[in-house]
């Protein structure tokens, strides 16, 4: 009885720790013999600082700031630092650009000297605030002018109309210069004032708020009276700058004059002497230069003239670069040293010279050790053959039948497939040509028949008539772009052909994603001609952190030089005496070899005609620009990547061509150029990276429907015509639109009836599709020279309606 009713421990009884013998300290030391262990600080304590001390070190940080960004304001258009250069961009039609000039000419105690190398420019220096500006005004229209010259630009002045603000011209510049992108700005409203005052309050607010949308956070100044221009230009060198990154890191120059020495072997060749304030960074002679729209050159020295726009001329800026480097004059330093000839800063060293080899020349012997002889010749071309015939005959064929699929494979060139590869758009050419022969018959015909209409009558016909034709191609592509939308690579099994001799470059994949490609495998020809390095970004941080810790030699920011530029053709100086501007960017090393580019781009909204891959396209790449036909894949972070044979209107795609090395970061605008030679915005983004390892891959889908349809098997017609093509393609995988997976067993019959296994019970309305794949590369079209754009005020489609029915 007293067992029974002893007491038993419940759920919530104490549980104390079990006494851990053998690891107290005294028992680990005798363990450790006397020995004391390291004690590791760790860095991170190391650089531990008290509050106090972390507080003062913030302070330092934006104290220094905060000079670099004074230092950088008092610079800009100082005695010692380059002109501050203000671009005048007219953002419509109306706006008053002669009145806005001539108020900023007319400040008290300023100097205005006409620019020599424009029509309408002039410098404005002001002794008594120690500052001097160069206003430039981009022509009219002229879109590669604009893009040009705010490349260089430390300020943008955009004139606006009092009432509408931008037309659609203007819209049309903003876009292109927000992609390329914006330096400082200042929005100047001249006019205005013969308007009522209840009208002029409305039309302010209205163009308020517009402005809003574009220009957050910006200002209105309006430009009627002397000191509203005064404003302006306080406005204009106290704005905190805005930097582009692909313009800081080079040495870039806007030409103040230009002189043209023809060369003794050509005329069309010579020395081109180009004067301009250095900006950017320091200008070195070895190294090379870019003309924006021209190609890139040498220089061969580098001279010292005086300054034209000097604010104090009598002050000897000579003696202090004479002291900055050693110059190569032995004349002496004395009071008239403006009077004197030209001195020479530097010449180029060829041991240092960067060279202008943008291609490397293919040896067809390279990674040959020795000749070979006849009988080895011999040899490898008989166990070449004996490998084509194992590898291409299929399992189960006799060998009449192999000899046979050998020699049409043989049969097919290279020529062929490329034309196959390209199927889709040659047989648009083809259609669009014989569209185009069928309406100039038409046309023809309707000439002949209507001999009683007037001549200007006819005229408007022809017009009315190519514009029609032009709407009929474009929805040619129009259905084009909605048949790859709606069944993406799918492509019809030629009758005429065997499948697997029109689809034999092309490869079946059991994974797109995790199966392996080699980068290095079948690579084009083209590929011997370009650079590739071992690590592109290491490369490219190296050079940066050179550009921001080293010092370079040369002509330092804000001196006024003149380069001897080597080489150069004719046409560069007639471009300049018709009023474009001239600008120059030193090149970083590598820059001038050609690679393999690819940019990042989206469309742009206000464009949606279709464009196909390897279509001929205009880049505007940081500071180049040049033609290519690129290719379109996706942007995935795969290593393999999908072709696109459109560019889409609702994702960001990735665009490949062959292009001089360029060194990101640097955005990217992409036009297309009309047959009346408008061009037109259709993309925009950055540069991605500089790599030829690159894949891009092709995709062919071939489709069969079901015949017959059983639990797990189905009888597949139409992908196929003969057996033998079943029998080709037996080892690719299979699957269906509903996700159905399956293989080929047997064909069935010889006119391409084939029985599958898939992995569940097929619908009758399901597709059944086979993936092919194929690695392409890029054309090499590059081109470095672009045709000059036709202005905007002669296309309708940069104009609003109403000017379009008024002319």
């Amino acid at each position: 009885m007293a067992a029974a009713g002893a007491h038993r421990p419940g759920p919530l009884k104490q549980q104390n720790k079990a006494h851990k013998g053998g690891k107290h300290s005294g028992s680990s030391q005798r363990r450790a013999g006397g020995r004391v262990p390291v004690k590791a600080q760790p860095r991170r304590r190391l650089r531990d600082l008290s509050r106090v001390d972390r507080r003062h070190q913030a302070l330092q940080l934006r104290r220094q700031r905060k000079e670099a960004v004074l230092a950088e304001k008092r610079s800009l258009g100082s005695r010692d630092g380059p002109p501050h250069l203000v671009v005048v961009v007219l953002l419509h039609s109306r706006a008053a650009a002669h009145d806005t000039l001539r108020l900023l000419q007319s400040q008290d105690s300023a100097l205005v000297r006409a620019d020599e190398g424009r029509a309408g420019g002039f410098a404005l220096l002001c002794p008594r605030l120690k500052q001097r500006w160069r206003f430039v005004p981009a022509p009219a229209g002229d879109l590669h002018a604009v893009l040009d010259l705010a490349k260089v630009a430390d300020s943008l002045l955009f004139i606006l109309d009092p009432v509408d603000g931008w037309d659609s011209a203007g819209e049309y510049c903003l876009s292109c210069l927000f992609a390329q992108g914006l330096p400082s700005y200042a929005l100047a409203v001249p006019g205005g004032t013969d308007l009522p005052p209840k009208k002029r309050i409305d039309a302010r607010k209205k163009l308020t708020k517009a402005i809003e949308k574009r220009f957050p956070e910006a200002k209105l100044f309006p430009l009627n009276t002397e000191q509203e221009s005064s404003l302006l230009l306080r406005h204009l060198s106290s704005q905190k700058q805005r930097h582009l990154a692909f313009r800081d890191r080079r040495a870039h120059l806007l030409a103040h004059a230009a002189e043209f020495v023809p060369g003794q072997e050509s005329p069309l060749l010579g020395t081109l002497k180009v004067s301009g304030f250095v900006r950017g960074q320091t200008l070195n002679v070895n190294s090379l230069v870019h003309i924006v729209g021209h190609g890139d050159f040498q220089l061969s020295q580098v001279d010292a003239p005086p300054d034209p726009l000097s604010l104090n001329p009598r002050v000897v800026k000579g003696q202090k670069r004479s002291q900055d480097m050693e110059v190569q004059d032995d004349s002496g330093n004395g009071p008239d040293e403006m009077e004197e000839d030209v001195k020479v800063l530097m010449k180029a060293d060829p041991s240092k010279q960067e060279s202008l080899q943008s291609e490397v020349v293919p040896d067809p012997m390279e990674g040959e050790q020795t000749w070979p002889t006849e009988e080895e010749l011999q040899e490898a071309e008989d166990s070449l053959k004996a490998n084509r015939r194992v590898v291409k005959v299929p399992k189960g064929t006799s060998k009449y039948q192999a000899a046979w699929i050998v020699d049409d494979e043989e049969e097919g060139s290279e020529k062929d497939d490329d034309d196959e590869d390209d199927d889709d758009m040659d047989e648009d050419l083809l259609e669009e040509a014989v569209s185009q022969e069928g309406e100039s018959s038409e046309e023809e015909a309707g000439e002949e028949e209507s001999e009683t209409m007037t001549v200007s009558e006819c005229l408007r016909d022809d017009q009315y008539d190519e514009k029609m034709e032009e709407d009929e191609q474009m929805l040619e592509r129009y259905k084009q772009e909605r048949m790859d939308e709606m069944f993406p690579d799918e492509v019809d099994t030629p009758r005429d052909v065997p499948a697997r001799v029109r689809f034999q470059k092309y490869r079946g994949l059991k994974s797109f994603r995790t199966s392996p490609w080699d980068p290095k495998e079948n690579l084009p020809r083209d590929y011997a001609r370009i650079f590739q390095f071992q690590d592109f970004s290491r490369t490219r941080k190296h050079l940066f952190r050179q550009i921001e810790k080293e010092e370079t030699e040369g002509a330092s920011v804000g001196w006024y030089v003149t380069l001897h530029i080597c080489n150069v053709p004719v046409s560069v100086m007639e471009s300049f005496k018709e009023g474009k501007p001239l600008v120059l960017f030193s090149l970083l090393p590598h820059e001038q070899k050609m690679s393999v580019l690819n940019f990042l781009v989206r469309r742009h909204p206000g464009n949606s005609e279709p464009v196909r891959a390897k279509e001929e396209l205009i880049f505007h790449c940081g500071f180049r620009r040049f033609r290519a036909s690129p290719l379109f894949s996706q942007h995935t972070s795969a290593d393999k990547h999908k072709l696109e044979r459109f560019l889409r209107l609702d994702a960001a795609l990735v665009v490949t061509v062959y292009a001089p090395i360029t060194f990101p970061p640097a955005s990217v605008l992409l036009f297309k150029q009309r047959s009346n030679g408008m061009h037109d915005l259709i993309a925009t983004g950055s540069l991605l990276s500089v790599d030829p390892d690159r894949i891009v891959i092709k995709r062919l889908v071939l489709s069969g429907h079901p015949f017959k349809i059983f639990t797990k098997t189905a009888v597949v017609r139409y992908m196929f015509f003969n057996r033998d093509d079943v029998m080709w393609f037996k080892p690719v995988e299979l699957r269906t639109k509903w996700g159905r997976r399956g293989h080929i067993k047997e064909p069935l019959g010889t006119h391409g009836h084939m029985k599958c296994h898939f992995d569940g019970q097929l619908k009758s309305q399901d597709t059944v599709l086979l993936n092919l794949y194929k690695r392409v590369f890029p054309k090499w079209t590059y081109d470095p020279h672009v045709p000059e754009p036709v202005p905007w005020v002669r296309s309708e489609s940069a104009l609003p309606e109403r000017e379009v029915e008024m002319e």
